[in-house]
């Protein structure tokens, strides 16, 4: 739908940009004609005095006005044409992404599933194929539901449960969580100050976001992961700076990590697999939290940080804060699996 408002848009303002055109174009050719018969006509028994001025600074103005609206319609043409373009490469770019992070994980399992099929397989040895083949299951389910789930969160449909949480008690237990998960070293990530303050957060999406931040330190530290993140409350924010030692990001590529598709390519790192919906996802939760996320690098293999502040309960954005609070008190109670 978005899609075809936007076609519409651009098709509107096509026209409108037409019509100016051919409006101006007639206007002149209206008054040279009209100007061309009456001195044609009259020649020089017409007095200088009777000519109206009037008239040719309206055709003046008005000409410049429809010249004007021209100018702007065919600049935002090509402003739309341009962006089109560039979603259209992001989005085939997507697509070849996704495709191959889709047969990666449906290839190893079909290939399990034909061993264990042609083979006679140890139980321990079928154990360690479930467990591969779980895994598997696992990374594409996150996958499709990254994926489907973008719509949602950019039209603000989906349920969340927001609460209002200790800072530094939160991101404690989020890092321990991602350690475990990407079964990194115990001093892999380091967290660094204190923050006690509280904030309304939905756990469940800000866990996404740390993962997120984590899985981009594993895929972009050409060497060991070493993370370190900093914590502290300003007057109105908790603010979490998150830090790798990885390759950097330029100067350029910095204004477009969060853009929705794009992938950031690195010659030292070439096989790096992903989406391009990560740090996409993790701006827009960060946004429907009533905060800012940024990125801050001093180049090639430099590391990069990402510096994410929330409003702090009670003393910043405070409606809009219980406008969160509010819409968790209105979702009907989830469902239990018993």
């Amino acid at each position: 739908m978005k899609r075809r408002q936007s076609f519409f848009f651009q098709i509107l303002i096509f026209v409108i940009a037409q019509l100016a055109w051919l409006s101006l174009l007639g206007l002149w050719i209206y008054w040279y004609v009209t100007n061309y018969i009456i001195f044609s006509q009259v020649g020089e028994k017409l007095s200088p005095q009777l000519i109206s001025e009037s008239k040719n600074i309206g055709t003046l103005v008005g000409g410049l006005v429809l010249l004007v609206a021209v100018s702007v319609g065919m600049i935002l043409l090509f402003r739309h044409l341009t962006i089109q373009m560039k979603m259209t490469g992001l989005y085939d770019n997507f697509i070849a992404n996704v495709t191959h992070e889709l047969k990666s994980p449906l290839a190893s399992i079909q290939l399990y599933l034909e061993t264990m099929k042609k083979n006679e397989i140890p139980r321990p040895k079928q154990q360690d194929f479930i467990e591969l083949m779980l895994k598997d299951t696992s990374r594409l389910n996150n996958l499709i539901n990254s994926i489907l789930e973008i719509p949602g969160l950019e039209q603000k449909k989906i349920a969340h449960s927001f609460s209002v949480y200790m800072a530094d008690t939160l991101i404690h237990e989020l890092v321990n969580e991602a350690v475990k998960q990407y079964k990194l070293p115990g001093n892999a990530i380091i967290i660094k100050g204190k923050a006690s303050c509280e904030c309304v957060v939905d756990r469940d999406a800000y866990k996404i976001v740390i993962n997120n931040l984590v899985d981009n330190a594993v895929k972009y530290s050409a060497g060991s992961v070493q993370i370190t993140v900093r914590l502290f409350c300003s007057v109105k924010n908790f603010v979490l700076e998150f830090s790798d030692q990885g390759i950097g990001i330029s100067s350029v590529e910095q204004k477009k990590v969060f853009e929705k598709f794009y992938r950031i390519y690195n010659e030292s790192i070439p096989s790096v697999k992903g989406t391009g919906l990560g740090l996409y996802w993790a701006k827009e939760i960060i946004r429907n939290h009533g905060g800012q996320i940024s990125v801050m690098s001093k180049g090639k293999n430099k590391g990069t940080t990402f510096r994410i502040e929330l409003p702090i309960y009670q003393t910043s954005k405070k409606r809009y804060i219980e406008k969160l609070l509010k819409i968790t008190r209105k979702q009907p109670p989830k469902e239990s699996d018993e």
